[in-house]
């Protein structure tokens, strides 16, 4: 029997697959007291220093997790965000995406995946993830799960979802925007 040369690799990508479709609860419940963080980012390619807290003061923040750049499902989810953005922006609220990696990384996908939309915010060692308690775990490996937080001005959060098929995060983002701002008009 002949098994392939990296196996960690397999195990690795087998596992990332088979929570794909496995719906989880984030554990920072909406109602709860979003973490204040700043972290380098990017937008449009160009770095900067994010900061929740100052960006909050501005209206909701969409923040979403994501588990790894340029992996298909977190590029498709980027590209939703992308075109979802200037819908939250009319809403007044921002979009900012987070995955453990390093800034150069988020750099380029910030330009490229998340079409100079939005910012992405480098998160090495998952460390802001699991403030949210949003991280998976993975031999060698921490990594964001992908889980959706809408974070009022005060600092609430308005939503949080999990689940590993980014399909369903942009509506359900949007949608406590939108009822925030029905709130606040």
């Amino acid at each position: 029997m002949k098994f392939p040369q990296n196996i960690a690799g397999v195990v690795v990508g087998a596992m990332m697959m088979a929570c794909v479709s496995a719906p989880a609860i984030a554990a920072l419940p909406q109602g709860a007291k979003a973490p204040d963080f700043k972290l380098s980012a990017a937008l449009g390619g160009k770095p900067f220093n994010f900061s929740l807290g100052e960006t909050r003061r501005k209206g909701p923040v969409v923040l979403y997790f994501f588990p790894a750049a340029f992996t298909k499902g977190c590029t498709i989810e980027a590209h939703m965000f992308a075109e979802a953005t200037d819908d939250f922006k009319a809403l007044g609220a921002t979009v900012v995406g987070v995955t453990a990696g390093a800034v150069d990384r988020v750099a380029e996908f910030s330009k490229s995946e998340c079409r100079d939309k939005f910012a992405v915010a480098a998160d090495p060692g998952a460390k802001v993830a699991a403030q949210y308690e949003t991280v998976m775990k993975l031999p060698n490996q921490t990594l964001s799960e992908r889980t959706s937080f809408v974070i009022a001005p005060d600092g609430k959060i308005l939503l949080s979802y999990t689940d590993m098929n980014p399909q369903e995060h942009i509506s359900k983002a949007m949608a406590a925007v939108r009822a925030w701002k029905a709130k606040h008009s």
